[in-house]
């Protein structure tokens, strides 16, 4: 399984950035972690080797980026408007450097976005506020409401950023007719602590007449590394 490291000073966010790259062509894939990982959390969890064969074969690539969120969302030694401020450093990181890299080794125009946890969220914000740009969203075990990381606080910088408050909103017709067009998959299981966040974003989405699918594994599990790889390699195609 062929498998690049990289690593730059990235100016967007002022420090080191990490990323992994698994295959040569195929499909491109950008995979967020969790909030508590890394570039290489669904390498060790078993994720990629999941979907080796679309690797080897030239099926899909997949760029498994690096997050921020211990200093953003997660940071509660600063205030709110500086962990969205950080955050939106970090949004700027992977539309200016990030996608511009996939580009240049990748000329397929379809882009899937796949993530679980706080990664699921990153998935699916990004893909309706550029939707022109994703075609396709992969959120496990989402959550989509970050007001759980601001500590109340709300401004324009939250609103923008959080699904479920700007989404029921959305009059623009040619931004709804164009995140109608990508593919969103929302997969939950029958004991995930996000399902509720999940089942409210699709029902959000419904409202909007925004055609997408809210799967539910059918299975329980205490570790969502035992479901994740299998769900994610269902939902590529």
């Amino acid at each position: 399984m062929e498998r690049e490291y990289r690593k730059w000073k990235s100016p967007s966010v002022g420090r080191e950035m990490e990323m992994l790259i698994f295959g040569s062509e195929g499909t491109p894939v950008l995979i967020f972690p969790t909030e508590n990982g890394r570039y290489y959390e669904w390498e060790d969890n078993g994720a990629m080797e999941e979907v080796s064969q679309q690797i080897n074969e030239g099926y899909n690539q997949f760029f498994c980026v690096d997050t921020l969120a211990t200093e953003s969302f997660l940071n509660s030694d600063v205030d709110p408007y500086t962990r969205l401020m950080r955050e939106s450093q970090y949004q700027m990181h992977i539309m200016e450097e990030v996608l511009p890299m996939i580009s240049e080794v990748n000329a397929n125009p379809y882009l899937i976005n796949a993530g679980a946890g706080l990664g699921a969220y990153q998935a699916l914000n990004f893909a309706l506020k550029y939707p022109d740009t994703f075609s396709k969203v992969i959120g496990i075990s989402g959550y989509y409401d970050i007001n759980v990381h601001l500590d109340g606080f709300k401004d324009d910088n939250s609103y923008f950023n959080n699904p479920v408050e700007f989404m029921p909103n959305m009059n623009n017709e040619l931004m709804l007719k164009s995140i109608s067009s990508i593919d969103i998959r929302l997969l939950s299981y029958l004991n995930d602590p996000n399902r509720e966040a999940s089942e409210k974003m699709s029902e959000i989405l419904w409202m909007k007449f925004i055609d997408h699918e809210f799967y539910m594994w059918d299975e329980e599990t205490h570790d969502l590394w035992t479901l994740l790889p299998g769900m994610f390699s269902e939902h590529l195609f």
